[in-house]
């Protein structure tokens, strides 16, 4: 189901709780609702969509890619970036990390470890900081 978007600054400000395999309606919801959104948005956590779990959604060229409780556990070679957020107005600066690891399951509950690098790691770095309820 296709979700309107939270622009609630409280709820997006609350770090997420885990998710458990009970939240995979969530996932899909947060899927479909970011290939509505595809023409203005390029990743979403579930607090966009209302929903205090830890649930991230990308996208990379035409496929999306879901993480549930993603953590960072690596980081290499900071920036500074301007991002925007459909959940807030306007644009603001940060600082990101060309390479990150990330820690995820997959919607199969299955345990991975990958590095990622470029605008995917800065696009998962803004979701992850959704999801710690840290608002930019």
């Amino acid at each position: 189901m296709i979700r309107p978007i939270c622009k609630d600054t409280m709820l997006l400000s609350q770090r997420s709780a885990p998710a458990t395999k009970d939240d995979i309606p969530v996932l899909d919801d947060l899927l479909e609702t970011l290939r509505a959104n595809s023409d203005r948005c390029v990743g979403m956590a579930a607090d966009m969509i209302g929903v205090n779990k830890r649930i991230i959604a990308f996208s990379i060229g035409p496929a999306n890619i879901a993480m549930i409780n993603p953590v960072i556990t690596g980081r290499d070679t900071p920036y500074e970036a301007e991002e925007g957020c459909l959940s807030l107005e306007g644009v603001r600066r940060t600082v990101r990390y060309q390479t990150i690891e990330v820690e995820f399951l997959d919607r199969n509950f299955k345990q991975h470890k990958q590095s990622f690098t470029g605008f995917t790691a800065q696009i998962i770095q803004h979701e992850i900081d959704h999801c710690d309820g840290i608002v930019i």
